[in-house]
């Protein structure tokens, strides 16, 4: 017997435009979309509230904030997931790349057990049917790192995976490019200026040595796969273009305006994150995405190490391009990035994964989660 919910009196977050209407939800999914009341003693009355799809989002790195809640403080991993997981199905978040680094370049070596731990846990937990959000991999390379091949080799066909992200954290690259704010950066870790020094030659020395070959390594493993790649901290034009020869089709975090409208230019879809428009600019002294998107350098959103942020930064978006073009910065665009065409839009025949979306003291606030028409949160 099929399972029905009615939801009326909503404000329906629709492609392109805004609708007071009535959402009809069969099983698993969005059954009818109607203008309008209904007077149905069935119709749950939502009162003006919003309802917006599940929020998809393309890159988190969450998961090793629950694993490593204080430094020095390591998590059950299991424990941890499930955490994640609540965490984010509570912030609207019906479908999720978990983001595992995969290659160890001294910042934090427990996060190549992470990875590890991460996989593993993902495998067990999603038959059981306990996981609130659909969970997917997206694998983030450390190109200058010597273990990331073997690393990506243990899991490069398995079936979760959604997205491989080309990263280089070298120091005078990407999001360290400038050298002094990494080297601040390094003496609040506690090392010293000779340490420091040390650090950036070795690391340059070894960057020389395999950052190029790990990267052929990778993209001829990935090749014909149709498994979505991007860059990471894009720095310059020239880079952007090397990448787009590469076929790489999505530049993640530009850090520079430069980068964003080489990506641009060169045809490439643009991710950035959705804590940097809630904080009112980086953390790290990168390109401000409020600029970005005033300069239509973005295509999708992505919570970045915040999972509630992705809601909120819609929102604040919207009062420059309008909510269903912010909102579809959440869904639709990354659902499209990853080729899932089931989810990411309200219409009918696709998966029944939505948000009501409130207001408190002028804020938007998650109040209920469906995923495939089931209430999770």
């Amino acid at each position: 017997m099929s399972q029905e919910t009615i939801l009326t009196d909503a404000l329906l977050v629709l492609p392109g435009e805004v609708v007071r209407g009535t959402i009809v939800l069969r099983d698993w999914m969005i059954a009818e979309i109607q203008p309008g009341v209904s007077a149905l003693s069935s119709a749950e009355r939502l009162d003006g509230d919003h309802i917006i799809p599940g929020i998809v989002d393309i890159h988190t790195d969450n998961l090793e904030r629950q694993v490593q809640p204080r430094a020095g403080a390591r998590w059950p991993s299991r424990s941890a997931f499930l955490s994640h997981d609540a965490q984010v199905a509570a912030a609207g978040v019906t479908t999720v790349l978990d983001a595992l680094c995969l290659g160890d370049l001294g910042f934090d070596t427990e996060r190549i057990q992470t990875f590890r731990d991460g996989v593993a846990d993902l495998d067990a937990l999603t038959p059981t049917g306990m996981l609130k959000s659909d969970h997917f991999l997206h694998l983030r390379c450390e190109l200058p790192a010597p273990d990331m091949p073997l690393l990506f080799e243990s899991v490069a066909d398995h079936p979760a995976i959604r997205m491989v992200s080309l990263m280089d954290h070298s120091p005078g690259v990407g999001q360290y490019l400038d050298l002094e704010r990494y080297r601040a950066m390094r003496a609040r870790s506690g090392m010293d200026k000779a340490q420091i020094e040390a650090r950036i030659a070795f690391l340059l020395d070894q960057r020389a040595l395999v950052a190029d070959p790990n990267r052929a390594t990778l993209l001829e493993r990935m090749e014909g796969r149709g498994i979505p790649i991007a860059s990471h901290d894009d720095w310059s034009a020239p880079e952007v273009a090397r990448n787009v020869r590469d076929g790489i089709t999505i530049s993640e975090f530009p850090v520079n305006l430069e980068a964003a409208q080489a990506a641009r230019d060169l045809g490439q879809e643009i991710i950035a994150g959705a804590p940097n428009i809630v904080r009112g600019g980086s953390h790290s002294g990168n390109v401000s995405v409020g600029a970005l998107i005033r300069e239509g350098l973005v295509d999708a959103l992505a919570s970045d190490y915040v999972p509630p942020s992705m809601l909120e930064a819609a929102w604040m978006a919207a009062a420059g391009i309008g909510l269903p073009a912010a909102v579809a910065m959440v869904t639709d665009r990354p659902a499209r990035m990853l080729r899932m065409a089931d989810r990411g839009r309200i219409a009918p025949g696709l998966r029944a994964d939505l948000v009501q979306v409130g207001q408190a003291l002028g804020q938007a606030v998650v109040r209920r989660v469906f995923r495939a028409g089931a209430r999770v949160a």
